[in-house]
């Protein structure tokens, strides 16, 4: 799997849901995740469809955070897990062998742990202070995350409180795949906020 470059986020946005995919198909975003955890299955596996039907055929892949019920179900290009949730080997059986599967890390020891069982890529974070969760893991700093970026043989997305004025740090460990929550959802002014931080991209020649 290629580096992904930006990684978004869905959760709790401003905008509808729909309008976000289509606003990732335009802007070639490699991979959106749907993270919402007290919606209704039914509701979520309404809008998982949804945006599966606006990115199918594109570029932008759809992530879904958590379920691997709902990520066979709405046919999703990947699944997301969390420390907290169903195994990997479990969640294999019921997306199947072709399905990518994602893995939330929090350490060196769960990043070490998490690569062993060759996951598609991994997420290390938060590393700064984040409010997205509500009982957030704290935070890992940059000198962790190069840490595992020096090991790992999968993308790591880097993650948790990346704001336009701490992504050059973040980026100068080495780190080229960046996922943002709240500077992209809790806004109306989402397209040109991700334009921004692709241009951020840009200057380290980070290709997506």
């Amino acid at each position: 799997m290629n580096d992904i470059g930006l990684y978004i986020i869905i959760t709790n946005p401003v905008l509808p849901y729909s309008k976000i995919a289509e606003i990732c198909v335009e802007n070639n975003i490699g991979m959106m995740q749907l993270r919402e955890k007290i919606l209704p299955d039914k509701a979520l596996l309404k809008i998982a469809k949804e945006l599966k039907t606006i990115t199918r055929g594109t570029n932008t892949k759809l992530v879904i955070n958590d379920r691997p019920d709902i990520a066979a179900l709405c046919d999703a290009d990947c699944l997301h897990l969390g420390q907290d949730d169903i195994s990997y080997e479990d969640a294999r059986k019921i997306v199947g062998s072709s399905m990518m599967i994602g893995l939330s890390t929090h350490s060196i020891e769960q990043a070490k742990d998490a690569l062993a069982k060759k996951p598609d890529y991994i997420g290390f974070g938060p590393v700064f202070a984040t409010t997205t969760k509500a009982n957030p893991d704290p935070e890992v700093g940059t000198e962790k995350l190069k840490q595992v970026l020096g090991f790992a043989d999968v993308p790591v997305i880097a993650l948790g409180g990346l704001f336009p004025e701490n992504i050059n740090e973040v980026l100068a460990t080495g780190a080229r795949n960046i996922a943002l929550v709240r500077y992209f959802m809790q806004t109306e002014n989402t397209k040109n906020r991700i334009i921004e931080i692709k241009s951020l991209l840009n200057k380290y020649e980070i290709k997506y």
